[in-house]
């Protein structure tokens, strides 16, 4: 089983994130689950989403403590809460900024993770250029796609277009094919 966190903002469309991937993974034939989990309910207060990717049926239904990748769409958490807990050290690390981990001042919190799964992506500046709107979610996708392998760009789109038809999902798509696009070229 392959499980995912992601920690984001109110607003920042974390909920939807884990939604969309889950929906990506159902369209390969996997199995999938997604669950938020939330504090204070109002824009801008901290949230969580797990989601889950197997082969086989998903029994598990609790937060996800060690996760094998995490996404943490609005890095200014750092400074709120340990988003790191748990983190395995063969997993994956996405983070949405378009600094680096040096900047972020982040270096010891990571330096046990192989360098080839961090990976900083602006996934909030692709979706204003693309959504015209500060939600990452989409872009974050696209990006998770290309450092993980574990889900494909055309079933990332696939979901994308589910959740948001029309010119929103349109941009969406553009958004993560970019952010796809990004993280190859490193």
């Amino acid at each position: 089983m392959f499980q995912i966190r992601i920690h984001g903002r109110g607003g920042q469309g974390v909920v939807s994130g884990a939604e969309m991937l889950s929906v990506a993974a159902f369209l390969e034939d996997r199995h999938a689950q997604a669950f938020p989990s939330f504090g204070s309910e109002r824009m801008g207060a901290p949230v969580v989403a797990f989601c889950r990717i197997d082969d086989k049926e998903i029994r598990l239904r609790e937060p996800i403590l060690e996760p094998d990748a995490l996404i943490v769409q609005d890095p200014t958490l750092f400074q709120a809460i340990d988003v790191f807990a748990g983190l395995r050290d063969d997993g994956y690390l996405l983070i949405n900024t378009g600094r680096t981990i040096e900047e972020l001042g982040i270096g010891d919190a990571v330096d046990h993770l192989q360098a080839d799964r961090v990976c900083t992506v602006p996934a909030t500046e692709l979706a204003l250029k693309y959504v015209k709107r500060p939600v990452p979610n989409a872009a974050l996708l696209g990006a998770f796609a290309a450092i993980s392998g574990r889900i494909t760009l055309d079933a990332v789109k696939k979901a994308i277009t589910e959740k948001f038809p029309g010119k929103v999902g349109e941009g969406n798509i553009a958004a993560a094919s970019a952010a796809y696009e990004a993280v190859k070229a490193n």
